[in-house]
Formats: C-alpha cells, structure tokens, sequence
C-alpha cells in the first residue's frame, strides 16, 4: 500500500490533471481552482472512477461555485466568535480549535471553503500558543474539538505536542478530532499514529462519509484500528444534493456505519456557504428522509437531522413532527402515521389529611 505522504504527493490540483484522469473536458473550472483550491488523493480518484457522480461531485470543482448569490464567506459567523485567531468560542463549555489549515482532500460543499487551503487560513506556533492559552485562561470550556482543516493531515509528533498542552489544562476534560481522513485517506490512521492517540482519552473523532462508495477495506481497517483503541467514532454527514439526497443511499450509509463501529451522530442541512448553493436540498427533504427511516432501521443508525444556524446561532435539531396534540392526553402519530395517545398526567397517591 503506498504511504500517506505519497498520496498527498501525488494528489491532483489541476483541471488538465483532472481531464487526464477522468477524460472530461474541464478548461472551464480553472477558474474555481482559483478561487477554490482543488486537491485529490489517488486513493479518492480511483473511488471517483467506481462511483461515479456522487463521489465526482464532492471533489471535482464546478462553475457553479462561482455563482451563488446568496451565500454566505462565513455563515457560521466563526470569525465573529474567535477571541484569538483560529479558536471559535460559540458555546459555553466548548471551543472549536483549528490547527491545520489542509486538507487530504478540498470538499466543494466545505463550510470553511473561504479559508482552508488558502493563504487567508495561517496557523503558526504562534497561533497554537494563542488558542492554549486562551482555553487555560477560560475554565469554564471543558472540551474542545480540533479541527481544520484535517488535524490528523499533522505529522504525528506535531499532533501529539497540541494534545499534550491541551491535557495539561486542568478544565480540559474531553478532547474531540473532527477528521475526514478515515474516507479520503484511510492509510493516514496507522498503527502508529493510534498508539499515540490512545494515550489521551477519553478521545473522540468524529469522521465524514456521505455516500456508501467510500466506506471501502481501507476505510474500514482504519477505524478498526481507531475502534479498536477505545477511541469512539460518530460521523457528520452532510445531506448534499446529487450526492446522498435520497432515503435508501442514506439508509444504506448509515447501516455501513455502524458495521464498521461509526455511530452517525448528525445528518447536517447543507450550510449557507458560498459556492455551495447547488449541493443544497430544502429543508422538507431532510425531513421527509429522517420520517421514512425512523422506524425502519435500527435507532443507533438514525443521526440527528440539523442545520447550524447563521450567524453562530449553533445547532438546531430538524424533526419530523410525530405530535398532533395534546392536553392531559398527548396524540401523535407513530412511525407508519398510525394515530396513537398517551395518559399526559403525573400521578400522585391520595394523601390524608
């Protein structure tokens, strides 16, 4: 198997390279690669030649990004929310910690596409510095999730260095990846770079994969090896239009998932990003997908279906509505749409006197 390093080598960043490759005509998208760096593994190229569209779509650019009126550069309002450079205080008790500015390979529906991979996103051992002791100075963030970026694209000591410093912070109690590299470049979690992240838990990642195409042996062996360190795996996928918008493709994922020991956690709604208005679905979508799978599959496969809120509102949890009414008696429909009720009241034993 070729090394993790080669593959970054030998990644493709060009549109004639993506011609060569995929014999598509591509002369039009340089222009995005301009604007929006493109980068792709050999191991996701070669995925991309099996699957087809779902997986072109999400690594490939398209004229499209360049024409979208309503989105947002940061729609999460992250810039707003950092007290230094590089961390995102959003909710109490978490912090969000970037500390690589690469990715294995550039999404097209990325949240941060305005800054990763870009000059505009610098992480130094200044801003590292910065971040720590921001969080050692605010006690009441108890976890914090790195992220990026790819923070497993670090080398193995730089990684491990930043999760030292973070263990020494005494409010510091849980420290969360945010990682996409089990799906774009699964031979990166090796036995080495496991054996190092075990000695900080409680760790946990939570990793990416939106179609069922890229749940391969090789992303497979590398959250074995994650699983089997004690280092919990939930996955963030993003519903993306062309790409996963559909009840049995998200049905399928889901229930791979969780075979290879990954708890979907979120089901996200496409975010207000610039450039990424063509992979966004309307919210009745999502929620009709969630309504048909409840029920129908095992519950630790259903994710909690969301949107993160413009402006750093945060997460908002999209549900399908089950309840008709209710009073002392609450009405809803089951899974099937079936009418049921329950006794809405507490009971309390007859007191004397």
């Amino acid at each position: 198997m070729t090394t993790w390093q080669n593959e970054i080598k030998n990644s493709i960043s060009s549109s004639a390279a993506i011609a060569d490759e995929l014999g598509c005509i591509t002369d039009d998208i340089s222009s995005v690669i301009d604007q929006y760096p493109m980068r792709i593994p050999p191991y996701y190229l070669a995925l991309i030649k099996k699957a087809g569209q779902p997986l072109y779509r999400q690594a490939v650019p398209d004229t499209a990004e360049l024409d979208d009126p309503m989105g947002m550069e940061d729609p999460l309002g992250e810039e707003n929310l950092s007290p230094v450079p590089n961390l995102v205080h959003k909710y109490p008790d978490r912090a969000l910690f970037l500390v690589c500015s690469e990715c294995a390979m550039y999404c097209r529906f990325c949240t941060r596409k305005r800054k990763v991979g870009k000059q505009e996103m610098i992480i130094t051992d200044k801003t590292i510095s910065e971040g720590l002791n921001y969080l050692k100075h605010t006690p009441e963030i108890r976890e914090v999730l790195l992220s990026g970026g790819d923070p497993l694209l670090l080398a193995d000591d730089r990684l491990e260095c930043i999760l030292q410093r973070l263990k020494k912070i005494p409010s510091i109690e849980v420290i969360r990846i945010g990682s996409r590299i089990p799906c774009t470049l699964p031979m990166r979690v090796t036995p080495e770079l496991v054996a190092m992240l075990k000695k900080y838990h409680p760790l946990y990642i939570n990793t990416h994969f939106n179609h069922p195409a890229e749940i391969t042996s090789e992303a497979k062996t590398a959250c074995a090896l994650l699983a089997d360190a004690g280092i919990a795996l939930g996955c963030q996928t993003v519903l993306l239009r062309g790409v996963n918008d559909s009840t049995e493709i998200l049905r399928e994922l889901f229930c791979k998932l969780l075979a290879i020991r990954v708890k979907p956690y979120y089901l996200f709604q496409g975010d207000l990003t610039r450039g990424t208005a063509h992979f966004r679905t309307n919210i009745e979508t999502g929620v009709g997908i969630m309504q048909q799978l409840i029920g129908r599959v095992s519950g630790m496969a259903i994710p909690t279906y969301a949107l993160d809120a413009p402006g750093g509102k945060g997460k908002i949890p999209l549900t399908p509505d089950y309840i008709t009414s209710q009073g002392k008696t609450l009405n809803f429909k089951n899974y099937q749409g079936f009418p049921c009720s329950y006794p809405n009241v507490t009971y309390e034993k007859n007191r004397v006197g």
